[in-house]
């Protein structure tokens, strides 16, 4: 039996960070992967063909605006063009994932899928057996299939076969508004699908400050359907395509589409790995429970990413892994912390997260923060691109210390990231005043709500007034 310091089954985001970490430290790695080509769900099915696919929409949906300037774009899309789009990125990323890239850092690449014999002794789908004084699970997640009457029957759509279409549907329905279903849902409708959004609950993109999502709403009410406080009680074919019976309220609707897709949330790969045979433990929808240094209850065991249940994103399984590395390799106990974790949800306009929403920070705090908000109708860049819809909101405790930010707009995720190195370095709201922004960018919109917090304290209280008697004096 082949001996590993580390044995890493998964790889994602999170395992090949861990397994080329490790590696380039000098220990003896072996990496665990199910599919051929390594990389995730995050390059097959996530992150990098849906921006690919958005980008794509994006672009067709501008060129078709161009009518307002006098341009005429004529003729539909071809969605075996987009799809080849799609491959290409995942391709070019896919060369650094590559296996033998991983191999020559000196790691044991076995394809297939492990599973725990005992705590040390992993057994691999293609017969062999490894041991590792250490194993990092990061195995990640897929698709949730809800028990929907008729769902198997008539077929769906998930985030893993949505970018393999080679006919654009006419109409799509979409069951869950969370970021990925919106996300999605949009980018289909720019392509030229008629979308409807099907929501159980009372409003889209459930984890976002409220005033987010009403703009948010807002905004995609001009593109989709959406039926929120509704369900899907069935589905069936029909002569049309396929019938599906949704339930608002007290309402009952039939909607006939051409596919349906499904984004209504995810569920951890832990189900195949052996962790009744060594008593790892699990909550009840099977993701794997780790304490702050990412230890599950065997501490020779490590879980990150998708699996453990903390935050589904790629950025997070990477950030874990960092951590990993330090813990497995050198026996560490560096605890890993989420309070400075950000977000993106890539709609058009984007929406930004960091922190606590506004009903979060008063739930916590009280009235003892202070809310900074700048529409970006107030910041010149926006006003000359035309993109003047969304806003910046920051949430700071009195001293000025930043508890939460939020923003929707054009490109957000990338002009709010200066406020994320404030926050992480706990660098307070003025000190992003101070920063020299060039005229005109867009994060001068992260500067003009850092700007009202100095207005905000020169003229509140006593400092008016001894402001003006100074004055008064100097004069």
């Amino acid at each position: 039996m082949k001996k590993y310091d580390l044995v890493v089954i998964g790889g994602g985001a999170g395992g090949l960070t861990v397994a080329a970490g490790a590696a380039s430290l000098g220990a003896r790695v072996a990496l665990i992967e199910k599919e051929e080509h390594p990389g995730g769900d995050c390059l097959h099915f996530g992150c990098i063909p849906s921006k690919a696919l958005i980008e794509t929409a994006n672009k067709i949906y501008d060129a078709r605006k161009l009518s307002e300037l006098g341009l005429q774009l004529e003729g539909e899309v071809n969605m075996l063009d987009v799809k080849k789009r799609v491959k290409d990125s995942i391709a070019s990323i896919q060369v650094h994932d590559d296996a033998d890239r991983f191999r020559k850092l000196g790691v044991d690449v076995f394809i297939g899928k492990g599973m725990f014999h005992t705590k040390n002794d992993i057994m691999i789908s293609t017969g062999e057996s490894i041991f590792g004084k250490r194993i990092v699970i990061s195995t990640g997640s897929r698709p949730f299939v809800p028990p929907i009457s008729g769902i198997k029957d008539v077929g769906y759509l998930t985030n893993e076969t949505i970018f393999e279409l080679e006919k654009l549907p006419k109409r799509l329905l979409v069951i869950g508004g969370g970021p990925i279903g919106v996300e999605l849902a949009q980018a289909m409708s720019r392509l030229g699908s008629n979308v409807t959004v099907v929501e159980r609950a009372s409003h889209l993109l459930a984890k976002e400050d409220g005033e987010v999502v009403a703009e948010a709403r807002r905004l995609l009410d001009k593109e989709l359907s959406i039926l929120t406080d509704a369900s899907v009680e069935k589905v069936e074919n029909s002569d049309n395509g396929k019938k599906v019976f949704v339930r608002q309220g007290t309402e009952d609707l039939e909607i006939e589409v051409d596919e349906i897709l499904l984004s209504v949330g995810r569920i951890p790969n832990s189900d195949s790995l052996g962790l009744e045979n060594v008593g790892i433990s699990t909550d009840e929808r099977g993701h794997i429970l780790v304490n702050d240094c990412l230890e599950t209850n065997l501490s020779s065991v490590y879980a990150i990413g998708d699996v453990n249940g903390k935050f589904p994103f790629t950025h997070v399984a990477g950030m874990e892994g960092k951590t990993v590395v330090q813990n497995a390799v050198f026996g560490l106990k560096r605890k890993v912390k989420y309070d400075d974790v950000p977000w993106i949800t890539y709609t058009s306009p984007e929406v930004f997260h960091l922190g606590m929403t506004e009903k979060e920070a008063k739930d916590k705090y009280g009235d003892d923060v202070d809310i900074l908000k700048v529409p970006l109708s107030e910041v010149d860049r926006f006003v000359a691109d035309h993109a003047t819809d969304g806003f910046v909101k920051i949430i700071t405790d009195r001293k000025g210390a930043i508890i939460g930010a939020h923003a929707i707009g054009k490109s957000a995720g990338d002009w709010m990231q200066e406020v994320v190195f404030a926050k992480h370095y706990k660098k307070k709201i003025g000190d992003i005043s101070h920063v020299i922004h060039p005229y005109p960018n867009h994060a001068a919109a992260a500067q003009r709500t850092a700007d009202l917090y100095w207005r905000k304290k020169l003229f509140s209280g006593a400092l008016p007034k001894l402001m003006k008697k100074y004055i008064e004096w100097f004069r």
